[in-house]
Parts: C-alpha cells; structure tokens; sequence
C-alpha cells in the first residue's frame, strides 16, 4: 500500500502546468503582492512620530516685559506711516497637541490694530499682541533719513 501511494502522482508529474483560460496569468509582482505583510496598524508610525514630537510651553511674561513690549507697541503706532521694518517674537500654538514653538517674524509693519489686538505686517502675515514675547525695531536708512529731516540735521 505504500508503494501505491508514492507511485500515486506519476502520470502528472512531468505534465506542464495549466494554463488559465478565463483570465491571463499572475505576474511575479501580483504574486508576491498577495503574501506581503498585512498593514492593520496603517498610521501607527506617524502616530508614534506626533507624539515624539516636542513643544515647547508658553512662557508668561512679567510685569516689566509687559510694560516694556507695550511702550514698543505705542512706538510703532506713532510711527507706523513710516512702514517701520520690525522682528517680532512670538509663541505659535500648536494646532495638534498642547503647547507650541517660538517663532519669529521679520518684515515692514502696517498696522497695530487695537481692535484686533494684532501686529499686521505688509506681506498680510499677522501676530496677536498676546503671543508675543519680543519685538526688535530695525532702523532703515529710510527712517533714519527722516527723522534727520525732522531734526533739522
């Protein structure tokens, strides 16, 4: 009975395999395709990388720094027709997690708008007033130049 068994298959064995009739045949790439690892945890990765990514905690200013970034503010509305070039400091929320970055701005100002409690720069760009942390006046030739004029230098 066992030699039956081994002899089971002979008349097969060196036959070529059969081709399909109703749909053309795999290619090497669409075979494998299907024994590839099975991606559950699509994602996961880029998860794993948010959280790993850090932010940095908002610092509240004192009293002094307040006052101070409050006189440069008043400042520049005296100013502002003069277009002053102005880089500004700022905390940038994060808009996935808590905390943020600190971020700088640098360009001519266009207004200080009270209303919107807001730097806006010529570019359009925008700074609320509560997010900033530092604010460094760049004196052009320009402003310069003027004010010279102003003095009567």
């Amino acid at each position: 009975m066992k030699d039956k068994e081994i002899h089971k298959y002979d008349d097969i064995i060196d036959l070529s395999h059969p081709e399909p009739v109703t749909k053309p045949r795999m290619t090497m790439q669409e075979r494998a395709a299907q024994f590839s690892p099975f991606a559950a945890l699509t994602g996961h990765g880029a998860a794993i990388k948010e959280t790993a990514r850090l932010t940095e905690e908002k610092i509240e200013l004192g009293e002094d720094d307040l006052r101070i970034l409050n006189e440069k503010i008043a400042f520049l509305q005296s100013v502002i027709d003069s277009r002053p070039h102005i880089k500004v400091t700022y905390f940038a929320q994060d808009p996935r997690k808590s905390g943020g970055s600190y971020e700088t701005c640098e360009g001519r100002l266009k207004t200080a708008d009270a209303f919107l409690r807001a730097l806006i720069f010529t570019d359009g760009a925008s700074v609320p007033f509560d997010d900033i942390t530092d604010i460094e006046i760049i004196f052009t030739e320009d402003y310069d130049n003027e004010k010279r004029t102003d003095q009567g230098v």
